[in-house]
């Protein structure tokens, strides 16, 4: 017997918020400078003749870099299994749509990171002369100084890894609501620790990990308005269009 999709109407959330505040968010970090805040707390992971700090941390490269990535890539390829699965299986049928959400926001946080860093050609605070490399510092938006090493460090892509895990709120919001938060806490918490481990280690500055939740959100945001959302005032218009038009068959 073929299993039924249910029509779940989502919880209100308001889109204008959810949305509007990372952007203003972004449009600060455009307008308002972060270098000085970004090389003061480098300045505390750094010491001179040495590096920083985490550089050779086995803790910080190998497992929370290396193995926690190599987990988080596990996790993914596990829900992309699970959609495919959902495409033949009727019992998972009912959660294909949940299931390909989570794989396109996981997909578009974490595919999206190369060709940013390759397009800003962002370098990492370990290159910079004031942390006793080679290049030069320049903003965002500002021109790169001519180089054969162009930067590769924003946004943060150990950041995104974390980050990435939004998803699995707006997945849950609306079937799960605790859990959901339980979620949300997790993503931003390891999201966090992956930022500060790596501005440890100076492959990032505080302002790349910020940027990288401020785009992660939007992306797992606009996938669920998109895939997930189902607004409780249009099914409120519906459901009543739907009764009616099925009395005058």
């Amino acid at each position: 017997m073929a299993v039924t999709a249910e029509r779940r109407v989502s919880r209100f959330m308001d889109f204008r918020l959810v949305l509007g505040i990372p952007l203003a968010l972004m449009a600060l970090l455009l307008l308002v400078d972060p270098a000085p805040l970004d090389f003061a707390l480098a300045g505390l992971a750094y010491e001179p003749g040495q590096g920083f700090i985490g550089k050779s941390s086995f803790w910080l490269e190998d497992i929370l870099h290396d193995r926690a990535k190599q987990a988080l890539i596990g996790l993914g390829v596990l829900f992309i299994v699970g959609f495919l699965l959902s495409l033949l299986s009727p019992w998972l049928h009912r959660w294909r749509r949940e299931l390909g959400y989570v794989v396109l926001a996981l997909g578009l946080s974490t595919s999206m990171v190369t060709p940013l860093k390759a397009l800003t050609a962002v370098q990492c605070p370990w290159s910079l002369t004031q942390f006793g490399g080679e290049e030069t510092f320049s903003s965002l938006l500002s021109e790169r100084a001519p180089t054969d090493k162009p930067g590769r460090c924003w946004p943060g892509g150990h950041a995104s890894a974390g980050f990435s895990l939004l998803a699995f709120f707006f997945v849950l919001r609306d079937r799960r609501p605790r859990l959901a938060r339980v979620a949300l806490v997790v993503a931003l918490g390891l999201g966090t620790v992956f930022s500060v481990g790596r501005m440890l280690q100076g492959a990032h500055f505080l302002s790349h990990n910020v940027w990288t939740l401020l785009i992660d959100w939007m992306i797992c945001a606009l996938s669920y308005r998109w895939l997930l959302y189902r607004s409780p005032q249009a099914e409120a218009v519906a459901q009543p269009l739907a009764v009616l038009a099925g009395g005058r068959e």
